[in-house]
């Protein structure tokens, strides 16, 4: 087993905000396996690239990605605020659907786990990243729960976009994410399915934690910050 607890899930479905909070009440380390297509399309844009096409392998090979605890460093820096970013986040679904990419990306997240324990959210972390995890999480919601929560994010959406739009928008997402040749989006066949419609943060957390309990993943319970009962 890897010693890994897997969030999967699709945009909007609240798995970041559960996955960072589930860590922090454990006590591990959480890695957002997003920011890692984030930071990439980001260089490839940067660099004057048409993210239509394959990124060129000589690109990908001058690239470096590392964690370093829980902060992603791109080429040395923290590319920080940069990545939150509806551009960005487009970008970056852009460029996932290549195979060279996830190819590229997969040591680096695999990585993440050789020293620690970690929760670890993003799309294919409990069927192709870590399909040994200790335990898997499948976390999804309505489509309108889910438009809602991300028109509420900054900088996740367009500006002037509405719900219709980002329902729209997210309706697209799926359908290419969860049809595309490699690692499609999918729950995992052992995966524990979390519906968050209609839930706190809160009780989501509370049900995870419990089941990451039952499964043997170690962590202490975090006192609780201010604002959680």
């Amino acid at each position: 087993m890897s010693t890994v607890v897997a969030i999967d899930g699709p945009a909007g479905a609240g798995k970041s905000t559960v996955a960072k909070k589930l860590a922090a009440r454990l006590n591990l380390a959480y890695i957002n396996t997003g920011s890692l297509y984030r930071a990439l399309a980001l260089s490839a844009v940067q660099s004057g690239l048409d993210l239509q096409k394959p990124l060129p392998q000589d690109f990908l090979a001058r690239q470096k990605l590392e964690y370093r605890g829980e902060t992603l460093f791109l080429n040395g820096r923290d590319p920080g605020s940069a990545l939150r970013s509806a551009e960005c986040a487009a970008n970056a679904s852009l460029i996932s659907k290549q195979p060279a990419v996830r190819e590229f990306l997969l040591p680096v997240q695999r990585d993440a786990a050789r020293t620690q324990w970690i929760v670890m959210e993003g799309r294919d972390i409990g069927t192709v990243i870590f399909p040994d995890a200790q335990v898997k999480f499948f976390v999804t919601a309505s489509l309108e729960e889910r438009a809602r929560r991300r028109l509420a994010q900054q900088g996740e959406v367009a500006a002037g976009a509405d719900l219709e739009s980002v329902i729209a928008d997210i309706r697209r997402r799926d359908e290419q994410d969860s049809k595309r040749d490699t690692a499609p989006l999918r729950p995992a066949d052992d995966a524990v399915m979390v519906d968050t419609t209609g839930l706190t943060i809160e009780q989501v957390v509370e049900l995870l934690i419990d089941r990451c309990h039952r499964s043997g993943v170690p962590g202490g319970d975090a006192p609780k910050t201010n604002g959680e009962r």
